[in-house]
């Protein structure tokens, strides 16, 4: 009840908004800091915060990160949330934060309000990705993807179905929700709580309020993608993190899962320095996202 209670609220607060205030015609794309922004997407100007480290000299591509808010959140509370700014501005990334159909993403079974209006969001994180690059903003060959919650199911949509377009994923406290036949090895990090409500580490539960399917279980998620990408058993620690981090070993494809004991549904606070070192290792796509 509190939840659909909050969803009434969020909604009603997010139709007054788009009422009463149009959407930002965007700034600049290479003004440093972070800046408001939209994407038309038929007759739907879709929003998205860009962050842009202060050093960026004019005209240079930096690597993007995409980063995906969770369930009923938005791109501001990500960008507070993950502190990947800070990541970006010291390691020099640029940062795109898209907001979701009323605080949602159609990651395949989940959730909620994309799901139940078929917003394409595959489609909306290609324009963003594709216009980004066409701006000679970001590096079509270092494209990377993370996510909270609802957003980390939206990674993982989006490395199944455009394996070619990106250069690896990071997931926290998320889901598979969809069928996956990526067309190429895919690098993958998971961060995920054991005591997780939402998001339940061994699986079960359901995947949305009327989909009556269960979560899978994070380490046999994990299993899938080691398959998927014909890698080793994850026995490796993961250099800088903390214990219960283990991947598959150095490679230019590599998966890993840190596993926080105890912990809830939540963005560690170690998750996005980990995260930019894993982008970092990654080799650069063979050719750039058009």
């Amino acid at each position: 009840m509190k939840i659909a209670v909050r969803a009434a609220m969020i909604v009603a607060a997010l139709l007054a908004a788009f009422i009463a205030h149009p959407l930002p015609a965007g700034a600049a794309q290479n003004a440093p800091g972070t800046t408001e922004h939209t994407i038309a997407m038929g007759d739907w100007n879709r929003p998205y915060l860009l962050h842009v480290p202060p050093d960026r000299r004019p005209g240079e591509r930096l690597p993007l990160i995409v980063a995906l808010h969770g369930g009923l959140n938005d791109a501001a509370y990500v960008e507070n949330q993950s502190g990947l700014d800070k990541i970006a501005d010291k390691d020099r990334y640029i940062v795109a934060y898209p907001d979701g159909l009323l605080g949602t993403w159609n990651a395949g079974a989940c959730c909620w309000f994309a799901r139940w209006a078929g917003v394409d969001d595959v489609g909306f994180l290609d324009k963003l990705i594709g216009t980004l690059v066409k701006q000679g903003v970001a590096d079509g060959r270092r494209v990377f993807m993370t996510g909270f919650s609802n957003g980390g199911g939206m990674a993982y949509r989006y490395a199944c179905e455009r394996a070619d377009k990106i250069a690896g994923i990071a997931v926290v406290s998320g889901a598979l929700a969809i069928g996956c036949t990526p067309k190429r090895p895919v690098s993958v990090l998971a961060f995920h709580g054991t005591w997780d409500p939402s998001v339940p580490y061994d699986g079960g539960g359901n995947m949305d309020a009327d989909v009556h399917f269960p979560f899978i279980g994070v380490q046999l998620l994990m299993e899938f993608w080691r398959w998927v990408d014909k890698l080793p058993a994850l026995s490796w620690p993961v250099p800088d993190g903390p214990e219960g981090c283990v991947g598959t070993g150095p490679g230019a494809v590599e998966v890993a899962l840190c596993t926080k004991q105890q912990g809830g549904h939540e963005w560690p606070d170690y998750a996005s320095k980990l995260i930019g070192e894993f982008f970092a290792g990654r080799p650069s796509l063979p050719k750039p996202v058009a």
